[in-house]
């Protein structure tokens, strides 16, 4: 089994690079309808950032269930029961398919309220009702990619979720600029290429279970939700929705003030926040590659490859973003003006925002991987805490002190300064997991010596 045998420098890397090329291209999705909004004004570009909001909304329908359910398949094979496993994933993909079809009934019937409640101004209104329209009708489809991408990685099948999710991203790059200027569809026309891109991934990542080419079975029948599996899922998964919830409330947050601002600091703070997803992306995937090698293993008793995993992937992703974050901060202006070339406040917010949030990026990672750590071992305590931190419980208290406090450069400031606050956090979490880790191997060699000793500590003891 290559999750128990293959060394860990070798399979993490194998897991990891697929699931970082779709993240990667995932980012191209909205990076590329900014790029190809960014010709038709400030305004355009600000209802784009605006409506990353939305995405949000969208990803919070999925990511729960897509998240719980990732780490508890990865424990059934571990464990060899790969049966209930597609139970999980059934459970998951149906649930995620309803929670996507209330949003976008309840988003089209309340679509002015809505994009005013995300943020945005009265001039740039009409473009973020034109943008949220098409993708607002691929919300089912986009929530259940969330959970297929994530339980064909769960069982090691990250190469498939990548092909599903990069002919996706590369695909709306070919289509926006087709919708927006030939077909002269304008924002609208960025909104209908990114929903057909995602049905199109929808249908690429849903081929192997349909087919039966993948390990688990999706099926209505296995749609059978017990009460362990609801708990699993909702446990561990609940971080990734309150992480999406929050950094919803914390965009909003952001979104009014920069809007209070200028239309510019709101299109360069929305610019520089969807630039930052390609190295953010960058940290999501490698930790969603050490993520299942740690749960498989944990499953499977093998504590001596869940501290080998941590600790290669902690290396790698320190190192790696440290060297990232360099060079971005570098060209943090040209990448900026490829956005806009005739605002300077937008430059300037945008780069300042870029260069700050760099400096912390390798923070970041390290404290990604510990989360991961968490998630895969089913702690869903501490992947609760850390997954609200960034921008929950040490974002949303800075931002109004900060943009009070220094206007526009404090907006661009907030992401960064929080980065360094979860450090506070992550530090005796990890100390915490270590300990977790060691009780259990112990339980566990006694329990080999003497058969009737107590069982292993269970992941989900905190």
């Amino acid at each position: 089994m290559m999750m128990l045998n293959e060394p860990i420098s070798r399979i993490i890397p194998k897991m990891a690079i697929p699931t970082i090329i779709a993240f990667l291209i995932n980012s191209i999705y909205s990076l590329a309808d900014t790029y190809f909004v960014s010709s038709l004004g400030t305004n355009a570009t600000a209802a784009v950032s605006v409506n990353a909001s939305l995405d949000q909304l969208i990803m919070m329908c999925g990511s729960m269930l897509a998240l719980g359910a990732n780490s508890y398949i990865a424990r059934l094979l571990g464990q060899g029961d790969a049966p209930k496993a597609s139970r999980v994933l059934s459970t998951a993909f149906f649930s995620s398919l309803a929670l996507g079809a209330l949003l976008t009934f309840f988003g089209i019937v309340f679509m002015t309220p809505m994009v005013r409640f995300l943020g945005a101004t009265p001039t740039c209104e009409q473009y973020s009702i034109e943008y949220a329209t098409y993708v607002l009708l691929a919300a089912p489809f986009m929530a259940c990619n969330f959970v297929m991408n994530q339980c064909l990685r769960s069982e090691g099948s990250a190469t498939l979720s990548m092909i599903g999710m990069g002919f996706g991203g590369i695909l709306n790059c070919v289509l926006d600029p087709i919708f927006i200027f030939n077909l002269n569809m304008g924002v609208a026309g960025a909104s209908l290429a990114t929903a057909i891109s995602k049905l199109v991934s929808f249908g690429i990542l849903i081929y192997p279970y349909l087919s039966h080419h993948s390990l688990l079975h999706l099926s209505i029948r296995n749609c059978r939700p017990s009460r362990d599996i609801v708990y699993e899922i909702v446990s561990v998964g609940s971080s990734s929705m309150f992480r999406t919830g929050l950094s919803v409330v914390a965009a909003i947050m952001l979104n009014d003030i920069a809007g209070n601002i200028s239309d510019s600091v709101l299109a360069g703070i929305g610019v520089s926040t969807k630039i930052m997803m390609f190295p953010f992306g960058m940290v999501l995937g490698f930790g969603s590659g050490f993520q299942p090698v740690a749960g498989f293993n944990w499953g499977a008793k093998r504590y001596d490859r869940v501290r080998q995993s941590y600790r290669f992937s902690s290396r790698t992703a320190v190192i790696g973003t440290a060297i990232i974050g360099l060079l971005l901060a570098v060209f943090s202006n040209q990448i900026i003006r490829l956005f806009s070339e005739t605002d300077p406040e937008m430059q300037r917010i945008g780069s300042l925002c870029i260069r700050l949030q760099c400096l912390t990026l390798f923070v970041h990672a390290w404290v990604a991987i510990v989360n991961m750590l968490c998630t895969g071992l089913g702690n869903a305590s501490g992947a609760m805490l850390l997954a609200t931190a960034r921008q929950g419980t040490c974002f949303i208290p800075l931002v109004h002190p900060l943009a009070n406090s220094f206007g526009a450069v404090g907006v661009a400031s907030v992401q960064a300064v929080a980065d360094v606050l979860t450090l506070f956090l992550a530090v005796p979490l990890l100390i915490r997991m270590k300990k977790k880790i060691n009780l259990a191997e112990e339980a566990f060699l006694s329990e080999q010596k003497n058969p009737s000793s107590p069982q292993p500590v269970s992941a989900d003891t905190f």
